[in-house]
């Protein structure tokens, strides 16, 4: 039998865009907030590393606390729409806030202001933001095809703006005439448009009721039984499912290596010369990527789920990061772009399947436990693009600082130059290398229907 379809193409494509909003707070933090600190307000790369590696502290919290919030939301708008609503303008305010460190304050106030700043809008507001994003994946449709091109669309805008980014904005912030008062004009026109894309993204869509979200057969086991749990109870069932295990893991991995190649612009600047490479290279990831997106739903329908599909990705991704270790040091950038292409080609069914994994990752706690924890579930994403990306900027924080980096030096001492080369090269080839290993377990599909052949053998 055909499975019931939720959404038409422009519901798909709405919901996609509201990754813009998502990567406008992403992208410009992860590429150039570090850059920002230490060149043009002048603080320590360690010091800003370590202050964001603390930050994450409380976004482990906040993460599973407002997952399990939207999980016992009741409103009109449905259970995640509302936070994805509102919680965009704050993200927008603390947005800006960064970007608008007074220059004629302490140290000790600069680096406090960051803190608070970024702290609020990463613990509080982005994680509310994203996770009731994420976990409309799950609320929105019930067919996994569907799933999977609402990720495969949701990450093409997602590296779309990514890519926009890291092209334009080194040279909109020369053209607002550099300096901080630039990189605030810049901020403000991002969190503008971040407004706009997730207000569109919120209403183009609407939330299954939670009779059609349950499946018949659990519907009728569990009917008249109030589901009851509290935060603790919520942990302890995503604690006991492995694959939420792995795909948080996963997913941390993958961040952190995001937030590694962001620091491209270092590399960029220093090796090979040419701040402006940085877009060069950003295109050679997305566009790869975005393509790789297109045929992501038609390749998981030819392997007969994600699994497979996911590890032989991954393969291609670890060899081609492999090949820009080589192309670095040969000193070729043609060879470099090349290598890029091919990794991020390979990466991109497991970015645009995501989100359908963790979906059906959910239905195993389901399955297995009789409660939805969708939006809990959920935090996964917001965690590890959190903590992840977090950890990154703070790992690449700490190794310029270890390396003797000097902010707006024309040139870098060679033990900092070699340290670039570990950050950018080294570095993500290791992460790919590590996320494969993991996703060699990770077949959660074939788990579920065993569950449900067995439930449906049960029952007879």
């Amino acid at each position: 039998m055909e499975e019931k379809t939720y959404l038409k193409w422009y519901n798909k494509v709405g919901y996609g865009s509201g990754d813009i909003a998502g990567n406008v707070v992403y992208a410009l933090l992860s590429a150039f907030v570090m850059i920002f600190l230490t060149d043009t307000v002048g603080m320590n790369a360690g010091v800003v590393g370590t202050l964001i590696a603390v930050s994450k502290l409380f976004d482990g919290v906040s993460d599973i606390f407002f997952g399990s919030l939207i999980d016992k939301t009741h409103s009109r708008m449905g259970k995640a729409r509302p936070w994805m609503l509102y919680g965009y303008f704050g993200c927008a305010v603390c947005l800006v806030a960064i970007f608008c460190i007074p220059a004629d304050i302490s140290s000790f106030a600069q680096y406090a202001w960051f803190f608070i700043a970024y702290t609020v809008l990463n613990a509080g507001f982005y994680t509310a933001n994203n996770i009731a994003y994420s976990a409309l994946t799950a609320l929105i449709t019930k067919n996994n095809h569907e799933r999977v091109q609402m990720g495969s669309i949701r990450f093409m805008f997602a590296f779309g703006t990514s890519m926009l980014i890291q092209t334009i904005t080194v040279g909109l912030v020369a053209y607002f005439g550099g300096g901080a008062a630039a990189w605030r004009t810049v901020a403000i026109i991002y969190a503008i448009a971040g407004v706009i894309s997730n207000t569109i993204s919120v209403m183009s869509v609407r939330e299954l009721s939670p009779e059609e979200l349950d499946d018949e057969e659990m519907a009728k086991s569990s009917e008249g039984q109030e589901e009851k749990y509290n935060l603790i109870d919520a942990f302890k069932l995503l604690a006991h499912n492995r694959y939420f295990l792995m795909i948080c893991g996963s997913y941390l991995l993958m961040q952190i290596y995001s937030a590694t190649l962001n620091m491209g612009i270092y590399f960029m600047t220093y090796v090979l010369k040419n701040a402006n490479l940085l877009g060069v290279f950003s295109w050679a990831i997305n566009i790869p990527m975005i393509v790789g997106l297109l045929f992501t739903p038609t390749l998981v329908a030819r392997f007969h789920g994600m699994y497979k599909l996911n590890i032989y990705g991954y393969t291609l991704g670890t060899l081609g990061r492999l090949g820009v270790v080589i192309a670095g040091y040969l000193g070729s950038v043609p060879l470099m772009l090349a290598c890029t292409a091919a990794a991020a080609l390979g990466m991109s069914p497991l970015q645009g399947d995501m989100n359908a994994l963790i979906a059906t990752t959910s239905e195993y706690t389901y399955l297995t436990t009789g409660k939805r924890v969708d939006g809990t579930m959920y935090s996964c994403t917001s965690f590890g693009t959190k903590v992840g990306g977090g950890l990154g900027t703070a790992i690449a924080g700490w190794l310029l600082a270890l390396s003797g980096y000097v902010g707006g030096a024309a040139e870098q001492t060679a033990s900092c130059m070699n340290m670039l080369h570990i950050m950018y090269l080294w570095l993500p080839m290791i992460f790919n290398l590590l996320i494969t290993i993991v996703l060699t377990r990770l077949n959660v599909e074939k788990e579920n229907e065993r569950l449900r052949a067995q439930m449906k053998h049960s029952q007879e």
